[in-house]
């Protein structure tokens, strides 16, 4: 089980080894923020506006009480779920974060989070802005589960390029960002002058693209590899592009940003396979309130037809345990496993993607949920 992680630690501390990776996620941040380069903390750490919808993501768990059930204790819990015909022992995803490459100083971070993922059994969702190519990125784990993340581009012939790339290197689903056609209004980014990808930075799916290669010309400079990248990457998706993006491949599609109900049954009428509610972490707009707010409203609309992903504000095994709760096929985890990547590297980031699993399984034994299937919005109160 999971939760026996913790008996690995204290008995590692009888033998007078203690854990060599922070467990509090304030402790994870400060230390992690302190061991990034300068031109990466703003951007990694902050969100849109006065970043009230950042802060109001992971304040919002806070609202809710899991309810504790007794008399239901069962000493083997079953997290377990399956998505798109792959059984995963546990609920968790690592959420597609577009600077993860260059979290670690040997600037090969989406290498290191496919192999924190296959280390834990987690899927990995990689980004379109690597650091590595992705076929590069998915030999690191070939047997791991992987699905790739898509910024659409404006230039179709290169789109289709990404996903055909992605299904030969093994990614089992697509994720398509509807969210980020445009940057957000961020003002710390904005005070530093920040913006890695201007400065040529986790462009390697592009670079190594031969669609790409066609825009560029051969042997392109470095600013001519910018300009062309900023030329194609705002692509404003409209329903009227999904039934080109549905005819890109057979692999199961996700659409990722989706918080109305309205816009989750429309893009599964459309064919979609599964709903990705997010709000891109409070990174991209301000005002919008928590994403997990929305998160009943999408799982209403949806009901059985489709699996969904959550993520934004998720910090501990507790608040995957209340998503679940809430309705959550699975939930994407994004800033904790970055910011133990960027300060322990491989192992910081196992224990952090491990510890998570232990407390919610732990939750879950503790508070007599035994099952997913018992974890269901009856299990929650609003406390306030």
């Amino acid at each position: 089980m999971y939760g026996d992680y913790q008996i690995e630690l204290y008995l590692g501390a009888l033998g007078g080894v203690l854990p060599a990776h922070p467990f509090d996620y304030a402790e994870l941040e400060r230390s992690a923020l302190a061991a990034l380069p300068p031109e990466l903390r703003t951007y990694v750490a902050g969100g849109a506006g006065d970043e009230a919808t950042q802060r109001g993501n992971a304040a919002a768990f806070a609202d809710h009480g899991l309810v504790p059930r007794m008399f239901r204790a069962q000493a083997e819990r079953d997290l377990s779920v399956e998505l798109f015909g792959r059984r995963l022992q546990s609920p968790l995803l690592l959420a597609p974060v577009g600077v993860l490459g260059i979290c670690t100083p040997d600037q090969h971070g989406d290498v290191h989070g496919m192999e924190a993922a296959a280390a834990t059994g987690v899927p990995f969702i990689g980004s379109t802005l690597m650091s590595d190519p992705l076929e590069d990125v998915a030999a690191a784990a070939p047997d791991a589960a992987k699905w790739f993340q898509l910024y659409t581009p404006k230039n179709r012939e290169l789109a289709a390029s990404l996903v055909s790339r992605a299904e030969a290197a093994g990614y089992e689903a697509i994720v398509i960002t509807l969210d980020t056609w445009v940057p957000g209004w961020r003002p710390r980014d904005l005070a530093s002058g920040n913006f890695p990808q201007l400065r040529g930075k986790c462009l390697a799916n592009y670079t190594s693209d031969p669609i790409f290669q066609e825009m560029t010309g051969p042997d392109p400079d470095p600013g001519t590899v910018v300009m062309t990248w900023v030329g194609t990457f705002g692509n404003p998706i409209t329903w009227d592009d999904l039934p080109w993006l549905r005819s890109l491949t057979t692999m199961p599609i996700l659409v990722k940003g989706v918080c109305h109900p309205d816009d989750a049954r429309r893009a599964l009428d459309e064919g979609v396979d599964g709903i990705y509610c997010s709000n891109h972490g409070g990174r991209q707009a301000n005002g919008g309130g928590a994403a997990l707010d929305w998160l009943p409203g999408v799982v209403e609309a949806v009901g059985d037809r489709a699996p969904i992903v959550f993520d934004s504000g998720v910090r501990t095994g507790a608040d995957v345990v209340k998503a679940l709760a809430m309705g959550a096929t699975a939930v994407a985890i994004g800033r904790p496993y970055v910011y133990a990547l960027a300060l322990g590297g491989v192992p910081g980031a196992v224990h952090q993607i491990r510890s998570l699993q232990a407390e919610a399984d732990l939750t879950m034994a503790v508070d007599g949920y035994p099952t997913l299937a018992d974890l269901t919005p009856d299990a929650l109160r609003r406390l306030r």
